[in-house]
């Protein structure tokens, strides 16, 4: 019976040994098996640390490529402010860096050229004191012309260059004679060899840039009765239908500036023939000559002696230009 009974507790035993194991085996796959942190638990408790540090760089590695994607777009939206931009010296240091802004003038090259220069200053008026060279206004508002005409992607050649005039705002231009024809020839004094000079320049470059839309812009102010005002007048070749339609245009858009800035006077500036200009009738490219104002005149002198009036003048040029250009 004893015996029996022994035999009973042992085998007991062991079922009650056997539970215990089988419970301890459940609890240890449970806890095995429970996720963290959102994430499937992993098999070993290493692995762990390191699917964090994983998670971690790929979140960084995110941040880097959105701050560059938003670097691209700043980027992007700035390049259609500004495509480009080149530093001109002849412009002087306040003006040498020009901001390409559009390339709406790209395959276009202008010539331009003001009046007189060197040895001859042209016309002369006088302000007060001060006397008031057609040369250097004329200069002015041309050398703006060409800046303006290069922040739309031109090829521009200044025919007439002051090396160290630039761009100016003074109200009094001071009158000087150093001023050379392209490329670096000195102006003589006889108006016929001058204007031959002048013509020579642009009708090689005009060779060299054969096939492409090649313009030719010459600008005066010109000298008539103090009492005299006038508009600003625009004069091409009798037999050139292209630059007849350069004049018409450039016409327009003073046309339409004045309208919006004195809409209170009628603008009496016209378009005519005048084949019998030395620079028209030998000038190989389309040409347009135009007459600023009369610098004799008072009303007429406010025209070229405000610098914000001489960039004005550049700007209603240079729109008519880009106006030509859109119908070639």
């Amino acid at each position: 019976m004893q015996k029996r009974n022994t035999s009973i507790n042992t085998q007991f035993f062991v079922v009650l040994l056997t539970l215990f194991f089988c419970l301890s085996r459940w609890g240890d796959e449970q806890i095995l098996a429970r996720p963290t942190n959102g994430h499937v638990a992993p098999t070993k408790p290493g692995k762990k640390r390191i699917a964090g540090k994983v998670h971690r760089r790929s979140t960084t590695k995110i941040s880097a490529v959105n701050r560059k994607a938003t670097k691209r777009k700043a980027l992007a939206e700035e390049n259609k402010k500004v495509v480009s931009s080149t530093t001109v010296a002849l412009f002087g240091p306040r003006y040498a860096h020009v901001a390409v802004k559009d390339h709406l003038l790209r395959g276009a090259v202008y010539y331009l050229a003001s009046g007189h220069g060197g040895p001859d200053p042209g016309a002369l008026g006088r302000y007060g004191k001060y006397v008031l060279p057609e040369d250097e206004y004329a200069y002015d508002v041309t050398i703006r012309l060409a800046r303006a005409l290069m922040e739309h992607g031109a090829t521009v050649y200044m025919i007439l260059q002051d090396p160290n005039d630039g761009i100016r705002d003074d109200k009094i231009l001071k009158l000087d004679r150093d001023e050379v024809t392209y490329l670096r020839q000195t102006i003589p004094l006889n108006q016929t060899l001058r204007l031959r000079q002048c013509t020579d320049a642009v009708n090689r470059l005009n060779r060299k840039h054969k096939g492409a839309y090649q313009r030719m812009v010459t600008i005066h102010v010109d000298s008539r009765s103090a009492g005299e005002t006038i508009d600003v007048f625009f004069y091409h070749h009798q037999n050139s239908g292209v630059g007849k339609r350069l004049a018409k245009n450039i016409h327009r858009s003073f046309n339409a500036g004045y309208k919006r800035y004195q809409p209170n006077r009628s603008y009496l500036g016209n378009v005519s023939d005048r084949s019998s200009l030395y620079v028209v009738k030998n000038s190989h490219p389309p040409t347009v000559f135009i007459e600023l104002g009369n610098i004799r005149n008072e009303k007429d002198q406010r025209r070229f002696l405000l610098a914000g009036n001489r960039q004005a003048l550049a700007n209603w040029i240079c729109d008519g230009m880009r106006a030509d250009y859109k119908l070639r």
